[in-house]
């Protein structure tokens, strides 16, 4: 008899742990994200809608680098020093936005598997010459940092750039988008 009391508590309190454990799980896929959400639907909507595919269009692997240039602490020459460097620490994909948003290129994270949505992370626009991008990365609390980037037709590599002032620093944040297909 006490056996059997055993079992069923402890098979209630297994089948109470699993629900537990479900419903954290459907708490943090229903938790707002800071960023724009496209679902699937969304995303291969904007896909179709497109006639041909841009030379900028693609999957893209990101690498970033900030340095610091200034003068030294007793001399007078300038000192060029890397502050940060991370090498592919992003998988993003550039595709057009045709939905009238007043941007062209929205960028998407690739970088979670099995989402039911994809975080729009940042957007593209070209300068009327179109070898000149400017990137606006969306960060959460509705900020954002602006780069400019250089492109050419017939490269697969994106070159961004931000340089900000500090007293007498100057700092330098590159991004470099190298494409790894367009597909």
């Amino acid at each position: 008899m006490l056996s059997k009391v055993t079992a069923i508590i402890c098979l209630v309190l297994l089948m109470q742990s699993c629900s537990i454990e479900r419903l954290q799980n459907m708490r943090k896929v229903n938790q707002s994200s800071p960023y724009e959400q496209l679902d699937f639907k969304g995303l291969m909507r904007r896909y179709m809608k497109k006639d041909k595919l841009n030379s900028i269009e693609g999957i893209y692997s990101v690498s970033g680098s900030v340095t610091k240039k200034g003068k030294g602490f007793l001399g007078s020459a300038d000192k060029v020093k890397t502050t940060d460097q991370k090498d592919n620490y992003a998988k993003v994909a550039i595709i057009r936005d045709p939905e009238g948003t007043g941007r062209e290129y929205i960028e998407v994270s690739l970088d979670k598997e099995n989402l039911t949505s994809y975080s729009i992370i940042g957007e593209f626009n070209t300068t009327e010459g179109g070898s000149i991008l400017v990137y606006k990365h969306m960060e959460g609390k509705g900020k954002s940092t602006s780069f400019n980037f250089t492109t050419e037709k017939i490269s697969d590599i994106l070159e961004g750039v931000r340089v900000e002032n500090d007293g007498g620093t100057v700092i330098t944040y590159r991004l470099t988008y190298v494409k790894l297909s367009t597909q």
